[in-house]
């Protein structure tokens, strides 16, 4: 008998664990951690839809300690980019430049649209961005809108000073920085 309880607690246990899976599924960056000064590969990883919707579109806000950015298009996906104004005078020595015919604009914003990743399944949306050389942060958070057939999550939550992103309920995909060399 005692067996018995013993097993029919260890089911529900796992049962009740893997109904809250989805609940701390939330959209992170394969990368833990960059070096300041450096051009990066960051790869947003997409686990799940929105309560179990179809994702349909990905918007993710550059924080300003990004720069040089070039996303990479997606097979199935439209990709839109958001330009604004580089605060320097075009000539790239402000670190703002990009490369590409795009001297004088600074990429702010890139989305994926028009694709349809199921919620059984997870993917990942890829850019290359360059971290600020100076950068007088502990971590780079970068606030993702993620659309849904029913539907938007927004992982834009970031934790004041001193406080853990695992408290949020949709925190922003965030990066440890480490000083550069």
């Amino acid at each position: 008998m005692k067996m018995l309880n013993y097993g029919l607690r260890a089911t529900l246990a796992m049962a009740a664990f893997a109904i809250s899976l989805p609940a701390h599924a939330h959209i992170t960056f394969e990368n833990k951690e960059v070096k300041a000064g450096s051009t990066v590969k960051f790869v947003l990883r997409v686990p799940h839809g929105c309560a179990g919707s179809p994702t349909t579109a990905v918007r993710i806000a550059l924080p300003e300690e990004l720069t040089e950015t070039k996303p990479q298009p997606k097979p199935g996906w439209t990709l839109d980019v958001t330009r604004i104004e580089a605060q320097g005078d075009g000539s790239g020595e402000d670190g703002h430049a990009a490369h590409g015919g795009h001297d004088d604009a600074v990429i702010k914003e890139i989305a994926w649209s028009g694709g349809r990743l199921e919620d059984a399944y997870y993917d990942e949306f890829v850019f290359r961005a360059k971290v600020a050389e100076d950068i007088a942060v502990a971590a780079i958070f970068v606030p993702v809108v993620q659309e849904c057939e029913a539907g938007v999550e927004r992982w834009i939550e970031i934790p004041s000073a001193g406080a853990s992103s695992d408290d949020l309920k949709f925190p922003a995909p965030s990066i440890r920085i480490l000083a550069g060399s």
